[in-house]
């Protein structure tokens, strides 16, 4: 059985190192001619949460802010892969991928994960882990975790390194 990939989801959470499991799905992508969908969660506020703040803030000015960050996410995701491919061209060989889209949206990062990675009918789903701990892992889980025990289809995770790499999406 011939393994197909032809659309990567790549969740990130934007942060310095995640153009580390960058790297990984842009690699999957040009060895198998594959697109990759680029995927950024902005964590949704849970009920309790969004009460607490009604006592600080207005809600719409909080829609608003939040439809200011998925604005602003999609942006810089953008330009750091502009940025990113910009590094690579002078290090090698220039990318040879194929964004097919970034998607920003508010959700619960593991189930939003799953979600997409069904709608946009990715064939696998690549994402970047920061081993946190025992402690903070045994009571909190992982969104990586989460998305491994209930993924459908392959998902390659990636140890994000604890020191800054080589490779950044920062600007």
């Amino acid at each position: 059985m011939e393994l197909v990939i032809k659309k990567i989801l790549y969740a990130t959470d934007l942060s310095k190192n995640s153009a580390y499991a960058f790297q990984y799905a842009m690699d999957y992508a040009e060895k198998h001619s594959a697109q990759i969908v680029i995927l950024h969660v902005i964590e949704k506020l849970r009920w309790a949460d969004m009460t607490e703040l009604e006592d600080n803030l207005l809600i719409a000015e909080q829609l608003k802010s939040s439809s200011s960050k998925k604005e602003n996410a999609a942006n810089s995701i953008r330009k750091r892969v502009n940025n990113f491919c910009e590094k690579m061209r002078k290090n090698g060989p220039a990318c040879a991928f194929n964004v097919a889209a970034i998607e920003v949206c508010e959700g619960y990062p593991a189930n939003t994960i799953l979600e997409k990675a069904e709608a946009f009918d990715c064939d696998m789903i690549v994402m970047g882990t920061h081993g946190k701990g025992f402690i903070t892992h045994a009571f909190l889980g992982s969104v990586a975790e989460k998305v491994l025990r209930r993924a459908k289809k392959p998902v390659l995770t990636i140890p994000l390194p604890e020191e800054d790499t080589e490779l950044s999406f920062m600007d």
